[in-house]
């Protein structure tokens, strides 16, 4: 570790390999280092004696007593030199020389030191874990006959159309039997009728539990074939694990020990006064038989994963105890370090990024709702500036299906375009609930609501994924662009730049290297076009302010010629809401031809 101002030391070291790793620090007085900065000083002032040699031959004989047996021959010979040698120019070489110093150091004398007392983590994750796009769908709505319960084939026949539009995740919502008791209606209504195929977060029937697949979708087979042909189209198959069951589970009558049980011996059931969830059971997680209950939802990620899943979104974790999630979460990425946890937690920040210190590798956040500049600017601040981003991925994403927001229900294919263009650019991993985000779905169940109408949660749809007026195209231009720029393959280069207005976002992400440069510019009105005059930091990025340097609109393959700081964008809403640059220099080859780079 290096000193650096006011006792504040810095150490860095690179891990390799996935998995979990711990550190702790040792600290201790190096009396050489000490004697050596010492001496330097006297030397300058013509000060040192020979005691002081005497006192550094010392120092190293100690060290030649610790050191392997080929450095403890050679230290041994200097410690003798220093004690014997005439030639004070020759001596003073020695003992301040640099190999000297590093070999001493590598034999350190800990007899004295000071551990910290604790052992720190670093989870060392899959490259998904820092840069994914997620497309999710429900299984049951991809039938091509319409009012037909989907397959697991006809989900593998919209494969190559997910992949082809660069998504690195296909997310699928529980695909496990449902529930038939208090079993919810269509727009979530008490009273279902016939053929309603219910919530597939009720978990549980007669045919099954959580290692169980629905009958109507298939069997473990065909859910083992769409995750090989997934896997064949660089896609990877993330499966919801919702710790909650139906009352007709078959852990309800065989474990009833695993759940809260009321006065009248009834289990209780999932409560958010005044509303009722009758149709779910959530565990006891302080059961006296808890160890049994967490072994058993332990072996529902290891039997997933052994059909080949290695990625799981995580229902309201924050409704069960931390110190679950910790072990449970340990214990898989001990045995299978490739493993990614993603958190649906909304809830408060403290209680999110608590879960991300835990180990989940990925979080929703509040992106959804931070529509205005300020809040932009503030939140992902937070997310990428501060200690913040140490142990909380974000993972951006404008909708879900329980989140519709106002912005999209009043702001027509405008707002889809901004919310898209936004979660793609200021988030390297962001997500979208597919269907409803490509195919512009903004219908609201009634007024002040972000439930959909005819939520996708309770029933069948029938989507018309060729529709023309969809944002397949804008997807797949976004994803191509995010892959081939690896400045947009990280969170913690972004930064933001002035603009005179407010209706403007401009912010940039840049590679490791810094050879990559990207700045993206979105109008934030959904009606009106904006204009305004952006803010460039050329110094900082080592841009020549005298010379023209290109602007490279890769959405719209136009190129701008810029020679300062200081540049006007205009963008509307109705046709293209943002620009996304990549800022080239001008460079001259070596046959004297200049190019931008």
């Amino acid at each position: 570790m290096q000193p650096e101002v006011n006792d504040r030391w810095f150490g860095e070291f690179r891990v390799r390999q996935l998995g979990r790793y711990f550190y702790t620090i040792h600290g201790w007085v190096d009396h050489f280092v000490t004697w050596r900065r010492d001496l330097l000083k006297r030397i300058e002032a013509n000060q040192d004696t020979p005691t002081d040699y005497l006192i550094g031959a010392d120092l190293v004989d100690e060290a030649a007593a610790r050191a392997s047996e080929l450095d403890a021959e050679w230290l041994t010979q200097e410690a003798g030199f220093l004690r014997s040698a005439t030639d004070i120019a020759e001596k003073r070489i020695r003992a301040t020389n640099e190999a000297l110093a590093q070999t001493i150091a590598r034999f350190p004398d800990r007899h004295f030191a000071t551990c910290f007392e604790r052992e720190l983590a670093i989870v060392v994750d899959p490259l998904l874990g820092r840069f994914s796009a997620w497309y999710e769908l429900f299984p049951r709505s991809t039938s091509p006959v319409p009012g037909k319960h989907g397959t697991f084939a006809d989900l593998e026949a919209r494969l190559p159309s997910i992949a082809e539009m660069g998504f690195h995740i296909v997310y699928l919502p529980p695909v496990h039997p449902i529930g038939v008791s208090f079993r919810k209606g269509r727009n979530n209504t008490q009273t279902p009728e016939p053929g309603d195929e219910g919530s597939p977060w009720a978990i549980g029937s007669a045919e099954g539990g959580h290692k169980s697949l629905h009958p109507s979708l298939g069997t473990l087979e065909e859910f083992r074939k769409l995750v090989k042909r997934a896997s064949e189209l660089d896609l990877q198959v993330a499966l919801d694990i919702a710790f909650q069951v139906s009352p007709d589970h078959p852990y309800a009558t065989e474990h009833k020990e695993w759940f809260r049980t009321r006065p009248d011996g009834t289990i209780q059931y999932a409560e958010n006064p005044p509303k009722k969830y009758q149709d779910i059971y959530p565990f006891d997680f302080e059961t006296a038989k808890w160890r049994e209950l967490w072994d058993e939802l332990k072996s529902v990620f290891t039997f997933w994963i052994e059909q080949g899943v290695h990625v799981f979104r995580v229902d309201n974790p924050h409704t069960k105890p931390f110190v679950f999630w910790e072990w449970v979460i340990t214990e898989i990425k001990r045995e299978h370090p490739e493993v990614l946890f993603l958190s649906e937690a909304f809830t408060r920040p403290k209680i999110m990024y608590r879960l991300g210190k835990l180990g989940f590798s990925q979080s929703y956040t509040y992106f959804p709702w931070r529509n205005t500049k300020y809040e932009l600017v503030t939140y992902l601040r937070e997310l990428t500036k501060t200690d913040v981003r140490e142990f909380f991925r974000p993972s951006q994403w404008p909708n879900t299906p329980d989140i519709l927001t106002e912005f999209l229900q009043t702001g027509g294919r405008p707002a889809f375009l901004i919310r898209y263009l936004l979660a793609s650019t200021l988030g390297a991993s962001y997500g979208i609930y597919g269907p409803a985000f490509e195919l512009l779905e903004g219908r609201a169940l009634r007024q002040g609501s972000e439930e959909y109408l005819d939520s996708e949660k309770y029933q069948i749809r029938v989507w018309d994924w060729n529709s023309p007026g969809g944002l397949r195209g804008l997807i797949s231009s976004v994803n191509r662009i995010r892959r081939d720029n690896p400045a947009l393959q990280n969170d913690w280069s972004l930064e933001f730049h002035p603009v005179d207005n407010d209706q403007l976002i401009c912010y940039s992400k840049r590679s490791e290297d810094g050879m990559n440069l990207i700045v993206v510019v979105v109008n934030l009105d959904t009606h009106y076009t904006q204009s305004g005059f952006l803010e460039l930091p050329l110094e900082q990025w080592n841009v020549d302010a005298t010379r023209q340097f290109q602007a490279h609109d890769l959405l719209t393959d136009v190129r701008y010629l810029w020679n300062s700081p200081r540049n006007y964008v205009q963008l509307d809403p109705h046709t293209m809401p943002a620009h996304i640059f990549r800022i080239r220099r001008k460079i001259r080859s070596e046959a004297d031809f200049e190019y931008f780079l």
